[in-house]
């Protein structure tokens, strides 16, 4: 394979044809791999999302109490790990170390090679997203290196009910190199927001990583699940997010085209 092919789209099994498209959570794998893993892989891994322009996977990982991934190395990657509950200690061979907590996002960025661990040091459950992008050809001279944020500390936007925060693009809060955006929105419990549809010569992948509620368009109503998914293009009717009776949050991701006509 060369190396542009990795930016190319992969789909598997699953029909992505029209302007907007819902799938429920068990549309994708969750995996129990070892004792004190789970994992809802959306895009990667055993998913029919396979790869999405340039992004290799998006997929929740919940780690138990005292466990983790040792040592490891990476190439090639740019890696954003998003942390939904509880905290994970983060070291690699940069000298980078320290502790991501709740509501906080970690960019590392891998260029030629990197090695990192990333453990569950505390009694509780931690669950994150993690977010695995190829790195562009002209950024892969760069030195490893990561850096890490919290989302109280992005600037935020209101959509309807909506707080948004942009992690990754040129409103981004990362120094990113990768050709995408990607938005993190939080619904207080009853709120509602309007999806912010991909712009022109983008498609937009949505995961909903905490929560429960209703997608609702003019013809259709979908009960929100954990883990649900749904996809879009610029032209897509208007859809409406409204939340259950506790906060809902969703990671909105802005990719080169991947759906079919």
């Amino acid at each position: 394979m060369m190396y542009t092919d990795v930016f190319a789209s992969v789909i598997n099994d699953l029909d992505v044809r029209g302007d907007l498209r819902y799938f429920p959570a068990d549309t994708f794998p969750t995996i129990h791999p070892i004792h004190w893993l789970t994992s809802h892989f959306a895009v990667g891994g055993w998913s029919p999302l396979q790869r999405l322009s340039g992004m290799l996977t998006a997929h929740m990982t919940q780690i138990a109490p005292r466990n983790g991934f040792t040592w490891h190395p990476h190439r090639g990657l740019e890696i954003y790990t998003y942390v939904i509950d509880g905290e994970l200690y983060h070291e690699d061979t940069t000298g980078g170390r320290g502790v991501i907590r709740a509501g906080e996002v970690q960019r590392m960025f891998s260029g030629a090679y990197i090695q990192h661990q990333e453990l569950n040091r505390t009694d509780e459950y931690a669950r994150v997203i993690q977010i695995w992008f190829v790195a562009e050809p002209q950024f892969m001279a760069l030195e490893p290196h990561y850096e890490q944020i919290r989302l109280a500390d992005m600037s935020p936007r209101t959509v309807g009910d909506g707080v948004v925060r942009d992690i990754i693009g040129p409103q981004g809060a990362t120094d990113s190199h990768v050709a995408a955006r990607l938005t993190s929105t939080l619904l207080p419990a009853g709120g509602e927001a309007a999806v912010e549809l991909p712009q022109q010569g983008e498609e937009l992948f949505l995961y909903f990583v905490n929560g429960h509620g209703r997608f609702l368009t003019a013809h259709d109503e979908q009960p929100i699940g954990l883990y649900d998914v749904a996809l879009a293009k610029p032209q897509a009717e208007t859809a409406v997010i409204q939340a259950g009776n506790r906060p809902l949050n969703y990671l909105s991701f802005y990719l080169k085209p991947f759906m079919d006509a």
